[in-house]
This record gives C-alpha cells, structure tokens and sequence, in this order.
C-alpha cells in the first residue's frame, strides 16, 4: 500500500534546479541580508517561498494562452472568466484585478473610513495593510484554538468566535463595522479552514445587525476540501457544490487567483451589491485597468478561468492537500515541532518550539527560515513579529504565533522533493542550539517582511 497519493497527472515538462554548496548558500543568505525574499531564485533549490503564482498549469490552461483575446475592453476571455466566477461562486457582479491585493485596495477604498472597526478571523499582512491605510482597525475575532500550534482535535480552527464578533458589534455599533472579513482558509493560523456550520451562523448573525459578509476566498477550494473530509452531511457532496454553497453566505469576496486559480497572475472583486460593483469598477481603472481587464492579459484570464474549473476536481484537490499533510507527517515522526492539524497550502513550523533560546524580539522565525536555507538551500518565510508589523504607535504587535511556513506550489514537487525536505528541516532541529537570532539593518514602513534586511546577533 502506498504511504501516498501518486500525481493525479503526468509530466510533460521539466524545470533544472540547482543545489549550491553549503559556504555559497551561507554566502548568499548573509547577501540577502537574512531574508529569503531577497534571495534570487536561481540560488533556491527547492522553493517553498509561496503557493502564490508558482503554480503549474495544465495542458489544457496551456492551450488556453494560445486563445488569449488582448482587446483593450470587451474581451472575449473576460467574459469567459466573468461567467465562470458567477456560476461557481454566485455572485451579480465580478470586477478583475491583478491579484489579490488589487482587490483588497478596492473593497478597503470603497467601504473602510477612519474610525471604523473590521474584525476577522486573524489578520492577512496585506489585508489589514489596506484597511489600516484607509483609516480602520482591525479587530481578530478567531476561536482563541487557533492561537494555540500544538492543539491538536480541532478540525475548524479558522472558525469565528462568535461571542467576540457579537461583543465588537455592541461594543462600537453596527454602523462602525462596514465588512466582517472571513478568509477561508486562515492563511497565519497555518492554512486552517472554516466550517459550513460557522460560516453560516457568522452570515445570520451579520444580517441580523445588517453587516457584510466579504470573504478571502483565495484558497476557497481548500476550504471546501476539509469540510468535505471532516463536517457530517458534506462528505458525499461534489467540491463545486460545497463551494457555492460556502459563498451563499457571503456579500462578496476578494480573491487571489494565483492561488486556488491554478495560474501565476490574476484575481478579482466578487459582489452581489450593485453600488459596490460600481464604484469598484470606476476605481480599478485608475489603478488596475479596463473593468474588463483589470490588469490581466486575455491569455491571462483565459488560463484563470479554466484553473477555477479545474481546482473543482477532487482528484486534483485530495492529492493536493494530502500532500501538504504527507510533509506535515514527515516532519512530524522526525520530532519537529509544526502547527497541528497541518491545513491546506503549507506547513508551517512552530519556531518558538523549534528554537526557544531565541526570543521573539530577536525574529525567531526569520532566524529559522534563514537557517534552513544555509542547511539546504530549500526556501521558506517568516510568519511572525516581523510579518505582524507596526501599530499606529510604532510598537511591535506580537502575534502568539511566531511560524515559518514551508508553502507548496500546486502540481510542482514531488514527494521525493518533500522527504529532502523533512530530512533537511530535521538536521537544522537536530543542531537548533547553534542558530542565532537577528537584528534589523534596515526596517520599511509598511509590509516590512518583503524587503527588510537583517544581521546575526
């Protein structure tokens, strides 16, 4: 019996990677100033960086670049896209973006006001950016589980507390509270999902104040997966239909196509709210592009709306997750520490376990990341005090969770790619007392994990 899924597919295509020597890769770390951002790819072996635009496309998204219709408004690849969101998510009305955040920056622009109040199920570097820069303040309303790595027995550690959520509606009023932001999955928890039942409960309670439900539905499918594997009722129900009905229960949505879309580029703004539609669509010309292109080529949206498709397949999206969980199994008989249970697009180590000399104001988690990469020359991030940033103060805002995520591209790696993994991530554990902690050399304002650099202490 295999101890895995095989690849519900077959290679056509190869890509030539490289493993530099152990004193080149020390090298090209120290270059990068200790942040795995700032390395250039040639020098990654093997790159666990994002699942974000690094996935493989199919043959069949392949032909459809071929199809790309690049007029200037109206394309025929538009509408394509366009239909196909509305049929699998329900939604009125779809405005393009060029990614996820493009979306963000529109639902931010257009419904966030100084003063005002966004809770969430745990903050989203760039979301939270967004809603902070047009004057709100984010507010975690996520089950207290979810700030706990090693609970194991909770299968919807993305759920909203709903007590939290009711409080911060009473506390500031409805009207201070324009959207309840509900990702799906909770990418910082360590990619945990959230329940059918909770996001149902989380819709009535908003209707019953007369506040918007928008979702982050960049990794949607893999949400829909563990309701299918894990809540009663739904394991006999087709990943499409989970989906729809998911965003039943939802206003609208912002998503990130290089995710879940299966492509390197794309994304859109979701709303069944007319007046919302519209002023989205006299904003992303100003900062996207036509509202029939919104920064995307035709080939582009062609190739994005036939991933969407194809991420509905279960045999894409079991084989998918259960190999984030054949790493997360891996590094878990080898004794390292990680986020449990492993959710959906990574596995996300527990560098306050893995490294408890290093405090966290001494970056722990960017400490490890760097130091798996001078071990193996395998690439990861950070998920801690650093990804968290700054409170309008300046202080520190220090999440409970300090992770490195070891993030896997769609139909990239192979298993065998994850054992070197494992293997390597387990050496680093094995010498864990002799990682040191960092320092900053130069820190950005804003979303300073992307291009901060860092020397050892």
């Amino acid at each position: 019996m295999a101890k895995y899924l095989p690849e519900p597919y077959k290679i056509k295509m190869v890509e030539t990677i490289t493993l530099l020597p152990k004193e080149e890769r020390a090298k090209r770390i120290r270059e990068a100033g200790y942040n795995t951002f700032l390395l250039k790819s040639r020098d990654v072996y093997i790159d666990l960086l994002t699942d974000s635009g690094t996935n493989a496309m199919s043959d069949n998204q392949w032909a459809g670049l071929m199809m790309g219709d690049e007029a200037y408004a109206g394309s025929e690849n538009w509408l394509h896209l366009e239909e196909t969101v509305r049929e699998l998510f329900g939604y009125k009305y779809v405005c393009p973006t060029h990614q996820g955040r493009g979306a963000e920056n529109l639902i931010s622009q257009i419904l966030v006001r100084p003063g005002t109040y966004v809770p969430g199920n745990m903050y989203f570097t760039t979301t939270r950016a967004h809603q902070e820069m047009n004057g709100g303040a984010f507010v975690d309303v996520i089950i207290d589980e979810a700030h706990d790595p090693q609970l194991e027995g909770v299968p919807f550690k993305g759920n909203v507390d709903l007590d939290k959520y009711e409080a911060l509606i009473k506390k500031v009023g409805a009207d201070k509270i324009p959207y309840i932001s509900v990702a799906v999955t909770v990418n910082m928890a360590g990619g945990q999902p959230v329940s059918m039942a909770n996001l149902k409960a989380v819709y009535e309670m908003s209707k019953k104040y007369g506040v918007r439900v928008i979702f982050d539905a960049t990794r949607c499918v893999e949400n829909a997966y563990f309701i299918k594997k894990r809540e009663p009722g739904y394991e006999n129900r087709t990943i499409a239909s989970i989906v729809h009905e998911m965003f039943s229960y939802s206003d609208g949505c912002s998503m990130s196509g290089k995710k879940d879309g299966i492509v390197n580029m794309g994304g859109f703004l979701a709303t069944n709210e007319e007046e919302v539609y519209r002023q989205a669509t006299s904003k992303v010309v100003v900062y996207e592009g036509m509202p029939s292109y919104g920064g995307m080529t035709g080939r582009d949206m062609e190739a994005f709306a036939r991933g969407l498709r194809e991420a509905m397949d279960y045999a894409y999206i079991e084989h998918r997750v259960e190999q984030v969980g054949y790493l997360g199994t891996r590094l878990i008989e080898a004794g390292v520490p990680i986020v449990r249970p492993v959710g959906g697009h990574a596995v996300f180590l527990d560098a306050r376990a893995f490294l408890p000399h290093i405090p966290q104001p001494r970056f722990t988690a960017q400490a490890l990341a760097a130091a798996i990469y001078e071990q193996s020359g395998v690439r990861s991030m950070e998920r801690g005090i650093i990804s968290a940033g700054r409170d309008k103060e300046g202080k520190d805002y220090t999440p409970k969770l300090e992770l490195v995520r070891l993030t896997i591209p769609r139909r990239v790696y192979t298993n065998a790619h994850f054992d070197y993994v494992a293997d390597s991530i387990a050496e680093v554990y094995a010498r864990r007392d002799q990682v040191r902690g960092l320092k900053w050399v130069y820190e950005p304002p804003v979303l300073r994990f992307f291009t901060g650099r860092f020397e050892q202490i």
